[in-house]
């Protein structure tokens, strides 16, 4: 099969999912005739027209009440949100209401929309086209959060969650629309939590940009004889708990990596869990390697490059923590 990058296949999922059901439609700045400003959509709006492709105001809690609306009123939306950062104004309309639809109504209504959110840092962006919004979201009962890591993940995973009943944040990371490729497997492993690299020594728990980083830490410290098991979380909320505790159980360590700030970070959630349920199979302190408690990803380039983990911090945690 010919490889494809994460906006390609998103690209084609959409236009896949759109073929087959006359209730899917695109909305968002920009993703008609322009096709989006990373190109995600370009072409849908050619191929299924201005009913089903519709650019919106610059208005993100217009954009996400009118996919509301939508879903309620039994269409399958996918809304686009240009960067994470745009996302903020919406959050009344994703947590008040999406979020609590089936609940208020006991079970009455639902809410089948999708909501595309391209996350995390990229050179130039600075300090509004750079964040890392997990955490906000995975707090909230009633929301599903995905965030794949390679092209096949983000195929098959939002293919599942435009098939859902219930309101999604899909997570994609900028960094990997156009930089990782890979050829689409006929099926997805389920949604929860996968091995990406098997090793002994120590569990690492990453996604999204921050899975590849790990995933090349692991490869130079395999040339020191250390033994590195990376788990891609995919599904953030709920968590897939069981495979991290075997890899805990089986490793001994615990080590997660991600983007966001530490404090109340996707992270936390995962020690915590690891210390309610796994706590005395570890050998050595729970570590975390997150970005700086700073209020944005800086504009000038060697700030913005200090902002993201790099590959030399998290080998230099592992070996630590290895060897502890």
């Amino acid at each position: 099969m010919i490889a494809v990058t994460m906006l390609e296949a998103i690209r084609q999922v959409l236009r896949e999912e759109m073929a087959a059901d006359e209730r899917v439609v695109v909305l968002g700045e920009d993703v008609g005739p322009r096709g989006g400003v990373f190109q995600t959509t370009a072409g849908l709006f050619q191929e299924f027209g201005p009913n089903r492709v519709l650019d919106t105001p610059l208005a993100e809690s217009g954009i996400v009440g009118a996919a509301i609306g939508m879903a309620v009123a039994g269409l399958r939306p996918v809304a686009e949100i240009q960067f994470a950062d745009f996302i903020h104004p919406a959050i009344n309309q994703i947590i008040n209401e999406a979020a609590k639809l089936r609940y208020r109504s006991a079970g009455a209504w639902t809410c089948p929309m999708v909501v595309r959110v391209p996350y995390g840092a990229v050179h130039g962006g600075g300090l509004y086209h750079g964040q890392s919004v997990e955490s906000l979201f995975c707090h909230v009962p009633g929301l599903t959060v995905y965030a794949p890591s390679t092209p096949n993940d983000a195929y098959h995973l939002l293919r599942h969650a435009m098939h859902g009943d219930d309101p999604v944040i899909f997570l994609e990371p900028k960094r990997l629309y156009a930089s990782v490729r890979q050829a689409l497997d006929a099926s997805c492993p389920g949604t929860g939590a996968v091995v990406s690299r098997a090793g002994r020594d120590v569990t690492v728990v990453a996604y999204g940009f921050m899975l590849h980083a790990v995933l090349d830490a692991a490869e130079q410290l395999a040339a020191e004889g250390l033994s590195i098991e990376v788990l891609d979380p995919r599904r953030l909320r709920p968590f897939d708990a069981e495979p991290l505790f075997a890899s805990v159980r089986k490793t001994g360590r615990l080590c997660i990596v991600h983007e966001d700030n530490a404090t109340c970070g996707f992270g936390a959630e995962v020690a915590a869990l690891v210390a309610e349920h796994a706590l005395f199979e570890l050998d050595a302190p729970i570590r975390r390697i997150t970005g700086p408690e700073i209020p944005g990803v800086p504009f000038a380039p060697v700030l913005a490059q200090a902002a993201v983990p790099a590959v030399a911090d998290i080998i230099r945690v592992l070996r630590d923590l290895c060897l502890y």
